[in-house]
């Protein structure tokens, strides 16, 4: 594949790339990985993804062979917290995504459901998405319900499109909201900038987040969430705006914005804190509430608050004064 660069001297090769939205450069890390393995050049020379592009560079980029795709079962284990004849609820842990996608093959909440349901799973939205009715970020742990049949996948889908199912969140932000209890509502849509990320928009999709704030430390909430819409990262997108980003949360964030809050001397702890324990954003959906669609059964399904949250909190009570309201 060549490019040939066209725009204004000094952008970065990599910012540039990602700016392209090519969907055989379908990532961020995936064109970082490109050019660390050496198969992005400018003009026949190999480059750092710091390169700096001018006017009429010539980018040659080798693609390595794509696989297809496919969902296989593996042998990981799944917490279960509901199961019956029709679906099941799992706490999904931090770091595991939830469906195949290139980069990320396997190890996912898909090739432990094949695994473990085997034939009783349901075909799901696509080949590579059995069972899977409603999905998590990668790096937000929490309660994810799997369906067995299709007639089962159907009826909770219709659920969620009608809003009948409740998802509640617990999170900890950086900054302190200015309303205790309140709704965040704004369209979002795809960043142009930035093709892996949401932005709020003045079109895109409604979203609508209510929060309430259940403790209050220095420069940080424990606030309880619940969602009246899923959209792609809505409530890290969502507290990002009202500039109270999530802890942890690199994409929407940063340790130079969460360092900007605090006093120099609380810096290298917070570090710490985020490099060793809360390694990725402070988010958890501990609570689903629902009628069941078949039994009819009013379903209330609640965990608690994973070891790296409780952790976090632990740390800010002993370094920040905090109160419960």
């Amino acid at each position: 594949m060549q490019i040939t660069y066209n725009e204004p001297a000094g952008q970065r090769i990599d910012k540039y790339l990602v700016g392209k939205n090519m969907p055989e450069l379908y990532s961020r890390s995936f064109i970082d990985n490109l050019i660390t393995e050496n198969m992005i050049s400018v003009n026949g020379r190999e480059v750092k993804k710091s390169h700096l592009l001018k006017l009429g560079d010539l980018i040659e980029i080798i693609l390595p062979e794509i696989r297809a795709l496919t969902a296989e079962p593996q042998p990981i284990p799944l917490n279960i917290v509901y199961e019956d004849e029709y679906l099941l609820v799992v706490n999904k842990p931090a770091g595991m995504t939830v469906h195949p996608a290139p980069g990320n093959p396997d190890n996912t909440m898909v090739n432990a459901l094949l695994y473990y349901l085997k034939d009783n799973i349901s075909t799901g939205s696509d080949s590579l998405r059995p069972g899977i009715v409603h999905r998590l970020d990668k790096n937000t742990s929490g309660l994810l319900i799997a369906a067995k049949y299709d007639r089962i996948h159907s009826l909770l889908s219709r659920l969620f499109q009608d809003r009948n199912i409740h998802k509640h969140y617990q999170a900890i932000t950086t900054g302190i909201p200015n309303d205790t209890d309140t709704t965040i509502e704004t369209y979002v849509s795809r960043s142009r900038s930035e093709r892996t990320k949401m932005a709020v928009s003045d079109t895109g999709k409604l979203a609508i987040t209510h929060y309430r704030i259940m403790k209050y430390f220095d420069q940080f909430t424990l606030v309880d969430i619940k969602l009246e819409t899923g959209r792609t990262h809505q409530i890290r997108l969502h507290f990002s705006h009202i500039n109270c980003p999530l802890l942890g949360d690199k994409t929407y964030s940063s340790m130079k914005r969460v360092k900007n809050l605090l006093p120099s001397y609380h810096h290298k702890k917070l570090k710490s804190l985020l490099n060793k324990h809360m390694t990725r954003q402070a988010l958890h959906a501990y609570k689903l509430e629902f009628i069941h669609p078949v039994t009819d059964k009013e379903m209330k399904i609640e965990i608690p608050l994973p070891e790296d949250m409780i952790e976090t909190l632990n740390w800010l009570q002993n370094n920040f004064s905090a109160e419960y309201l």
